[in-house]
């Protein structure tokens, strides 16, 4: 399953960042985060539950950016 997420991200380079620390987080197989349009697509893993998975994810990239909001 795919979802697409509002995000506020003040980069490009932290977008990166982000990018690939969701892509690390367990529940999800791919992301793309665009830091132009201020979105960030993720897909998960089959039977997961994107809520739980998002959750830690917002996690995992306010260590890259600790003002970053993505809107859940």
């Amino acid at each position: 399953m795919k979802k697409t997420y509002k995000i506020e991200v003040d980069c490009a380079n932290c977008a990166n960042l982000m990018e690939s620390e969701t892509k690390k987080t367990e529940g999800v197989t791919n992301a793309v985060v665009n830091f132009m349009t201020q979105k960030m697509i993720v897909e998960f893993e089959e039977g997961k539950d994107p809520k739980a998975v998002m959750k830690n994810v917002l996690k995992a990239c306010k260590k890259v950016e600790p003002d970053c909001e993505i809107e859940l």
